[in-house]
């Protein structure tokens, strides 16, 4: 066989061994990672029963903290309580309630923002004067507005989810390929075939990571402002814990409102994942 007819075959077979491998990567299991995320949390536990127990202090008063167990006791005890599930209750629907509202005002006015030179001009100031305000400085102002604490709270929310997710679409808006929307109007589209071929769907990616800002910067003014004027709720409970000197409670409250911040950042996100399955390498990124 010659060196020209061996090239060929050379060449032929390198993709084959290119495709394996990638299958090899795609196809690998996500249990290692689980593991080793799991552990992590575990020693951190375990250190936290080291230190606690033991009544250790560098620089630190870990003996001032409740122990791992002291607040596993308090958390079987709340959760067997109704009390413990009115307050879950009570926040998830604050956290719903205004995280919705912030993410269909968000998506509407980003994409004004980022498609109408008129509105970008008359609303675009104001939204850059509000943004830098945090949220929670706005509880005295939800209080003289509103009748009732809930409203409030939930206008806190709306305010905390809502700057994220606004400036997230607007940039995603702005960052579409002109040629894009070019090609549409080529074949015939008007501005609703626009925004629904080209605006929608590609702003999916920049959208769903401004709602997973959102909802972490939500948990924390709507646990701030349970606390400063809340009746119920997880975060009016875990300062009521603290003023009776509670520790053990402050912490149940704690650990409550991770588990629930975990809980919903992962549901955006695996929205967020099924909804963009189209984007190269979504496989990959989402183990």
């Amino acid at each position: 066989m010659t060196t020209t007819d061996a090239a060929p075959v050379t060449g032929a077979t390198a993709p084959v061994a290119s495709t394996g491998a990638a299958t090899t990567r795609r196809a690998s299991s996500p249990w290692p990672h689980r593991v080793v995320r799991l552990a992590s949390v575990l020693a951190a536990v375990g250190l936290w029963q080291l230190l606690t127990a033991n009544h250790i202090r560098f620089g630190l008063r870990f003996d001032t903290l409740p122990t791992v167990t002291e607040i596993a006791a308090a958390l079987a005890h709340r959760v067997g309580t109704e009390e413990y599930w009115l307050d879950l209750g009570q926040s998830l629907i604050r956290i719903l309630t205004g995280f919705g509202l912030a993410a269909v005002v968000g998506v509407i006015t980003g994409i004004l923002l980022g498609r109408s030179t008129l509105f970008a001009d008359v609303l675009g100031p104001l939204t850059e004067l509000a943004r830098p305000i945090p949220a929670i400085a706005m509880v005295p102002v939800a209080i003289l507005l509103f009748p009732s604490d809930e409203a409030g709270i939930v206008f806190i929310t709306f305010l905390a989810a809502y700057f994220p997710i606004m400036v997230s679409v607007r940039h995603a808006v702005r960052a579409l390929p002109t040629i894009w929307e070019d090609s549409v109007r080529t074949l015939g589209g008007g501005r609703l075939d626009v925004l629904r071929l080209v605006v929608l769907p590609g702003i999916l990616p920049g959208l769903f990571g401004g709602l997973s800002v959102g909802m972490g910067v939500a948990w924390i003014c709507v646990i701030s402002a349970e606390m400063i004027s809340g009746r119920l709720g997880v975060g009016y409970r875990t300062w009521q814990a603290y003023t009776v000197l509670n520790y053990p409670d402050v912490f149940v409250g704690i650990i409550t409102i991770g588990v629930l911040g975990f809980g919903t950042a992962a549901a955006v996100e695996l929205i967020g994942r099924r909804a963009t399955r189209w984007l190269p390498r979504a496989e990959e990124n989402g183990r």
